[in-house]
């Protein structure tokens, strides 16, 4: 491995780890993104990223003015 992956992959490489592991089940709620970028040290803009990744996984679902959540894997959101 020539270079180390992007900060954002990283964070986005950890949740979906807990969330495959069972640590982080549907429904439960994420921290916010500034929470993620002062727990991880980076930028808002890293942690949205890493958010907007997990999103594309379709691992997490958004909902306005409540927060980010671990999606229901049996509940597609498409």
């Amino acid at each position: 491995m020539p270079t180390a992956p992007a900060p954002y992959k990283v964070i986005a490489n950890d949740f979906t780890a807990k969330i495959k592991s069972g640590e982080l089940k549907p429904g439960d709620k994420l921290p916010s993104t500034r929470q993620i970028a002062d727990q991880y040290n980076v930028s808002m803009n890293t942690a949205y990223r890493a958010m907007s990744l997990l999103h594309d996984r379709d691992l997490i679902t958004g909902q306005p003015g409540r927060g980010t959540y671990v999606a229901d894997p049996t509940h597609p959101s498409g």
